[in-house]
């Protein structure tokens, strides 16, 4: 396993192609140096040396021609070509041995040296003679050096200055030479400085795959398995070692998570068998309430039959506490009918099997309507129903939800009063919420719960008729079909008093189907 961290690995590829730019860069100066000495070999040194040395020669060749004239015509006018000759020998003489001066163009302080010799032999011994002797004596006179001696003479002049300017010619092409050798090397080192950084750049780019890149990705792909499910796949620990930490917290928290999961897996084997438990009793309790209630059917209709046999055919026969017995006898009778009834349905809630379809509530409510028809004209109530929506459920189930509801709000109306009820629905994020509402006794908010638990009564049998089963069933209706009931909680109601004479306020919610815009189910 690496021991540098991360950014220590960042820095060394880093480092890496910073050294290996440096060096491109290094040779690639150097290369350029090497051209640029090349040209100014050529341009600054050689090429002037060469038209100074031509001007020079010119210039000596204007003193020769001047001079010979003067010793042929012996008038002043040849003499201007020698004088002009001489100015520009001087210039010549003087650029020429500002390059020599450089020591860089080889040669040719000897060569001027020799040409300045030969030069000067010629002045001494033909030009000055030929001037002063033609100037004193005249052009016949026998003392002017003859012609050959000065053509001997400067043909050495010659002779100096074709050595000099064959070795300028000579140091012109090597110069030449060096300057395209140098090119062609600065070009070369420039290929090679960008090969070098490109190669370095690989290198680096290896490298950081190989140390960062890689472990960074196992990590993930490890991570990513852990995060899907995977708890029983190790996380690997590799790279540098910021990565290997990082890797280490990960596999220590997939170790965490297994072991917590072990436990919650032993708690929710635990709770499954519990809820399986649960169920079983649930149905085997539900089971003996249907069975129960279905059997003690038949012996209660006998009872309830010789107990009002009794009664029709020994009322009067007996004394007044005899018929005041036999009463109790069918009045209980027949109460306890009503009550194994209700608890059959009861039973019945989510035995029934039938599969759910789209119901229009409206429809629901106008069967419950229907059923309640004679409690509503006897109690002169005003049912309001709005527009409903369709829902997802068991149209008979949620007929009697509403028929509950509603027939609740007529039972307990208030003295005096006529009932009036209304049933609303709104839309919500998830589910529809349904409203029933009354102008009846009302409920004491402190009762909101207890009235929903099964055989619940807030009031004597001889007040209101019931069983306290409705809104127990309702309950079970609702939740049956994935939804809530409660009683709408009056802040302005009496905590004290059982009944409040604010109304009552039910609501539950049933879920809004995935295809709501269907037609519903008749």
């Amino acid at each position: 396993m690496s021991r540098l961290r991360s950014g220590q690995w960042l820095a060394l590829t880093a480092g890496g192609l910073v050294l290996a730019a440096l060096v491109g860069i290094a040779i690639t100066l150097l290369m350029l140096q090497r051209l640029g000495d090349a040209r100014v070999q050529v341009v600054d040194r050689v090429d002037p040396a060469r038209v100074a040395a031509q001007v020079y020669i010119t210039a000596l060749v204007n003193e020769e021609t001047g001079v010979r004239g003067y010793a042929s015509g012996g008038t002043d006018d040849f003499l201007a070509p020698y004088r002009q000759g001489s100015k520009d020998a001087v210039t010549a003489r003087a650029r020429l041995d500002a390059v020599v001066a450089s020591g860089k163009v080889p040669r040719l302080a000897e060569n001027l040296q020799a040409v300045g010799l030969a030069s000067t032999t010629w002045h001494l011994l033909y030009a000055d003679p030929v001037i002063l002797i033609v100037g004193r004596e005249g052009k016949d006179s026998k003392n002017v050096p003859s012609l050959d001696q000065g053509k001997g003479l400067f043909d050495q002049v010659r002779g100096a200055f074709g050595q000099l300017q064959a070795d300028l010619v000579a140091e012109r092409a090597s110069a030449r030479t060096k300057l395209r050798h140098a090119a062609t090397a600065a070009t070369w080192s420039g290929l090679l400085t960008a090969l070098l950084i490109l190669a370095a750049a690989a290198v680096a780019a290896l490298v950081l795959r190989r140390t960062i890149a890689n472990p960074l990705s196992r990590l993930a792909r490890d991570a990513r398995r852990v995060a899907r499910g995977e708890f029983e796949h190790p996380v690997a620990i590799t790279g540098p070692r910021d990565i290997q930490g990082l890797s280490t917290d990960v596999e220590s928290m997939r170790r965490r998570i297994l072991a917590e999961l072990e436990v919650v897996n032993d708690a929710r084997a635990q709770l499954e068998e519990q809820t399986r438990d649960l169920q079983r009793s649930n149905a085997e309790l539900e089971q003996f309430a249907y069975v129960a209630s279905h059997d003690l059917q038949e012996p209660l209709r006998k009872v309830a039959s010789f107990t009002g046999m009794l009664q029709h055919r020994y009322q009067g026969q007996l004394d007044e506490r005899a018929d005041q017995y036999i009463e109790f006898a069918v009045d209980g009778a027949k109460r306890m009918q009503v009550l194994i009834n209700d608890l059959l349905a009861f039973s019945r809630v989510g035995r029934l099997g039938a599969e759910r379809a789209l119901v229009s509530m409206d429809d629901a409510a106008a069967d419950a309507l229907k059923n309640l028809a004679a409690a509503i004209e006897e109690s002169g109530a005003h049912v309001d129903v709005a527009d409903l929506p369709v829902v997802r459920g068991d149209r008979s189930l949620l007929g009697a939800l509403l028929q509950n509801l509603i027939g609740n709000a007529i039972k307990f109306r208030s003295d005096g009063m006529t009932p009036e009820i209304r049933v609303r629905a709104v839309r919500g994020e998830k589910d529809y919420v349904f409203t029933v509402s009354d102008n009846g006794i009302g409920i004491a908010p402190r009762h909101a719960e207890r009235i929903f638990v099964i055989f619940q009564r807030l009031h004597p049998k001889e007040e209101f008729t019931g069983t306290g089963i409705g809104l127990a069933m309702g309950r079970k209706i609702v939740e049956f079909h994935g939804g809530q009931i409660w009683l709408d909680r009056d802040e302005s109601a009496s905590e004290v008093d059982d009944a409040t004479g604010h109304g009552s306020t039910f609501r539950f919610t049933l879920p809004i189907p995935d295809d709501d815009e269907s037609d519903p189910t008749p």
